[in-house]
């Protein structure tokens, strides 16, 4: 359900929706779309989880982040703002098919022009190693903390 949102070929609503209208049997159906309300993966719960416990600053979840002359450069899953670091996680199945792969190389491109650190993380590494995940956290933060702030800004939370 997460992958059909994600993609656009539905919305959180019409699924809700459907599983309103059909009762029977969809309890599971409901307990997940509600969980998807929340937040937008598993992923996603998985990075947020790790961050409160290494205490690093907190970050603003999936905002729109402009360049100095407003021009948007990415929505990262999560921006440290007070460092200028990004956090993408980023998972094979939305972004290796040529169309995604293309959109994550511009985003990419855009982060370094922008002078923007980005993490990329693949959720099977938060899932199966949050202790490496974690330590490349803290030393992208660090690293992000020791150069000048890059001049990117957050235009929208969601």
């Amino acid at each position: 359900m997460a992958a059909a949102v994600q993609r656009g070929r539905c919305t959180l609503a019409e699924l809700s929706e459907e599983a309103r209208t059909n009762r029977f049997g969809t309890k599971l159906v409901r307990d997940v779309l509600r969980d998807l309300g929340r937040a937008e993966s598993v992923a996603e719960r998985d990075a947020r989880r790790l961050s409160r416990k290494i205490r690093l600053t907190t970050p603003h979840w999936n905002a729109t982040i402009a360049g100095a002359d407003g021009v948007i450069i990415a929505r990262p899953d999560a921006w440290y703002d007070d460092v200028g670091l990004a956090w993408e996680i980023d998972s094979k199945a939305f972004h290796l098919g040529p169309r995604d792969y293309a959109r994550t190389l511009a985003r990419n491109s855009r982060y370094a022009a922008a002078g923007i650190l980005v993490l990329q993380t693949l959720p099977a590494r938060l899932r199966e190693c949050p202790e490496v995940v974690a330590r490349e956290l803290k030393a992208a933060h660090r690293a992000a903390a020791a150069r000048p702030r890059p001049p990117a800004h957050v235009v929208e939370v969601s």
